[in-house]
C-alpha cells in the first residue's frame, strides 16, 4: 500500500528534479522568451560569485549547469536518490552562500534557496525511494 510518505518523498523528488532542470532550461534557452539565456546566466554567474575574479564566471556557469543537468536527470528517473540529493543540498547551500556574500540574505531568502536546499538535504536521509529506477532494478536482480 502506497503510504502518505512515499507520495511525499516522490513529489519532493520530482519537485527538485523539475527545479534543477527548468534553471537549466531556461539558460539553454528552452523556455523561449522566457528564458534568460546563456550570456545573462554567466553575467549573473560572475555577480553572485563577485567575491572571486569575474573571468572564472564562464567556468563556474558551465560546471553549475552540468552539475544541475545531471543531478536534475539523476532525481527525475531516481538513481543513487540518497547522494543526488545530498549533492544538491551542497550545491544550492554554496549557490546559497555566495548570494548572501554578494547581494544579502534576502535575495537566496525571496528566491527560497534555503529551503531548496533544505528540502534536498532531507529528501537525501530517507531509507527507501518508491518508484524509481533503482528500486526497478533492485526487482530485477
Amino acid at each position: 500500500m502506497k503510504t502518505k510518505q512515499d507520495i511525499a518523498v516522490f513529489l519532493l523528488r520530482i519537485t527538485l528534479a523539475t527545479g534543477f532542470l527548468s534553471a537549466v532550461a531556461s539558460r539553454l534557452g528552452f523556455w523561449g522568451s522566457y528564458s534568460s539565456g546563456w550570456k545573462n546566466f554567466v553575467s549573473y554567474t560572475a555577480e553572485t560569485n563577485s567575491f572571486l575574479p569575474q573571468t572564472f564566471a564562464p567556468c563556474i556557469a558551465l560546471l553549475s549547469t552540468i552539475a544541475e543537468l545531471s543531478i536534475g536527470i539523476f532525481l527525475l528517473v531516481g538513481y543513487q536518490i540518497s547522494k543526488t540529493a545530498l549533492s544538491a543540498s551542497i550545491l544550492t547551500l554554496l549557490f546559497a552562500l555566495a548570494m548572501s556574500i554578494s547581494f544579502g540574505c534576502k535575495e537566496p531568502l525571496d528566491y527560497s534557496v534555503f529551503a531548496f536546499s533544505a528540502g534536498a538535504f532531507l529528501l537525501s536521509t530517507f531509507s527507501r525511494y518508491k518508484w524509481t529506477l533503482e528500486e526497478f532494478l533492485n526487482t530485477i536482480k
